[in-house]
């Protein structure tokens, strides 16, 4: 494929764009990540830089100097309220660390675009990587691939662990879940998060956890999708049947979805029923009424994760603390005893 390039100098960006069949501006925008690019445009470009071994400028630099001082971030589905909190934290404790980040968004977590994600990033000559990415799925591709700079994982799936460091979600779940037990409540709903996501696997397994440790009863958890619509129907069905005195939701959005349709059945939170919620996203204590919650701390997990990032670096320090970073249940007026 570069046969017909001059040996006498390094592949541009123009020859790139010509054997891509592309305008250089669109180069430049797969460079960028840009998410006006088609995959498939992205994919023949990225294939054509690993063809030609292209290397941006900014990466040529940095590869000259030996050191980029910058780190990548894989991310996929940062539109949630946990991954985009940990992308932002990460960003604040890699600055104050003196490096860059540059993020790779993942729009599908199949194979080809976890390994075009990758690319990108190296083409970036990053340091080292966080993969923030909450699918199991998007682990067993990671565990095909060979990733030639060190890397930190935020989600705890047992196969990576080497890699990983986490928010204990189990520990969290537990939290919520005795601290309804302890009101009284023994008949517990569980609204969980969707299936192919570690935390909410997590979180299912803590509730399941504290109510066998409890002696409690337990329905099968019921799946959702995160949603405040995913929990307002949910409520909507639940509520018409009444044989419970509690729910815990696994996050607080889904909540806030219980809420309105227990406002809609009539019933009084925390008169008639108890919700917990997890995240303690900002609107949680301005929630009707507040929402009692887990609490992550999202900031001592942003400055863990790159000082365990950065002790993989040439010269740096070991670090001795892996423990998970416990979670704190916030509790606000949304619990209370049960009216029996």
């Amino acid at each position: 494929m570069t046969e017909n390039l001059p040996k006498v100098r390094a592949p541009s960006i123009r020859d790139v764009a010509r054997l891509a069949g592309v305008s250089h501006q669109t180069v430049s925008r797969v460079l960028n990540n840009h998410p006006s690019i088609r995959e498939t445009t992205k994919a023949r470009v990225l294939q054509v830089m690993e063809d030609l071994q292209y290397r941006p400028n900014r990466a040529a630099r940095a590869l000259s100097r030996g050191r980029s001082r910058t780190i990548g971030i894989l991310s996929a589905q940062s539109s949630e309220y946990g991954p985009a909190s940990s992308i932002a934290a990460i960003q604040d404790a890699a600055r104050e660390a003196g490096y860059y980040v540059n993020t790779a968004n993942l729009t599908t977590v199949d194979q080809e675009s976890i390994e075009a994600a990758l690319m990108h990033l190296m083409l970036q000559a990053v340091e080292g990587i966080v993969v923030i990415a909450p699918q199991v799925r998007v682990f067993d591709v990671l565990e095909q691939l060979s990733i030639t700079v060190p890397f930190v994982s935020l989600q705890s799936t047992g196969h990576l662990d080497d890699h990983a460091l986490s928010v204990d979600q189990i520990a969290g779940a537990r939290l919520a879940t005795r601290h309804l037990i302890d009101l009284g409540h023994r008949r517990i709903y569980h609204l969980a998060g969707p299936q192919d996501w570690i935390e909410a696997e997590a979180r299912m397994r803590g509730f399941l956890d504290e109510m066998g440790a409890m002696d409690v009863p337990t329905t099968a958890p019921i799946l959702g999708d995160w949603t405040a619509d995913f929990g307002y129907h949910a409520g909507r069905e639940l509520f018409g049947r009444r044989d419970f005195t509690a729910i815990f939701s696994s996050n607080d959005q889904m909540a806030l979805g219980l809420m309105h349709a227990a406002r809609d059945a009539g019933l009084g939170i925390p008169r008639d029923i108890s919700i917990v919620g997890f995240d303690d996203i900002p609107e949680a204590a301005h929630f009707w009424p507040p929402l009692t919650t887990v609490r992550q701390d999202f900031g001592e997990l942003g400055r863990r994760c790159i000082a365990l990032l950065l002790s993989n670096l040439p010269g740096g320090e070991p670090i001795v603390d892996r423990d998970p970073i416990m979670p704190r249940l916030i509790v606000r007026e949304s619990t209370a005893p049960p009216a029996f």
